[in-house]
């Protein structure tokens, strides 16, 4: 039996409460950006994903004003990272409500290094780090979806397989789940897609 659940009937914010507990696991956008006058910024997004092929285009989805959406905004530029199971607690420190003013990098105890192709800092700790100039926006009102054009890509060669890829257990990635929860890789299951000759 099923708990039928209507939007309209719910409080607010219960929506988005549900979503987050039942689109798991979501990868995690480390973004760093840098404001105008020149701050280092680091947050987490969740809601992260691949939005092109060709041209190769990321999204995440800043929830709310954030410090991050006004600095991709003014300078155009920032860098996705991505979160390693051994940086747990600092990703999630960096996800505090800092003031525009506070570094995350500093506050969470993490170093930098600078990137090849835009000014935002990288941390020096991520296995990946993407770097991209703002390609566009969509507001939706209380979120808006942050579309970056890859430039540069910087990738730790401890991590990297054979075939010129990164391996995915040497990366070690944290995902979002519901709530306070997160989740590092589990099992790996691999499966050839079936080839259908027509």
């Amino acid at each position: 039996m099923r708990e039928e659940i209507s939007v309209d009937a719910i409080q607010p914010g219960m929506a988005y409460a549900l979503l987050t507990s039942t689109i798991v696991p979501r990868p995690i956008a480390w973004v760093s950006s840098r404001s105008a006058d020149g701050i280092d910024n680091l947050a987490p997004h969740s809601f992260f994903t691949v939005a092109s092929a060709s041209p190769p285009l990321v999204q995440f989805t800043s929830v709310g004003d954030k410090d991050t959406l006004a600095n991709v905004l003014a300078t155009k530029e920032f860098v996705i990272h991505l979160t390693p199971a051994g940086l747990l607690e600092a990703v999630n420190d960096s996800g505090t409500a800092y003031p525009p003013e506070i570094d995350e990098f500093d506050a969470a105890g993490l170093g930098r290094e600078p990137s090849v192709a835009v000014g935002p800092m990288r941390v020096a700790g991520s296995p990946v780090a993407i770097e991209c100039k703002l390609h566009s926006t969509i507001d939706y009102g209380k979120s808006t979806v942050v579309v970056g054009e890859v430039l540069h890509f910087a990738i730790d060669k401890a991590v990297m397989a054979d075939d010129g890829l990164p391996d995915v257990q040497a990366l070690a990635p944290l995902a979002r789940l519901g709530r306070n929860e997160w989740s590092k890789l589990g099992e790996v299951v691999k499966i050839d897609r079936k080839h259908y000759d027509g």
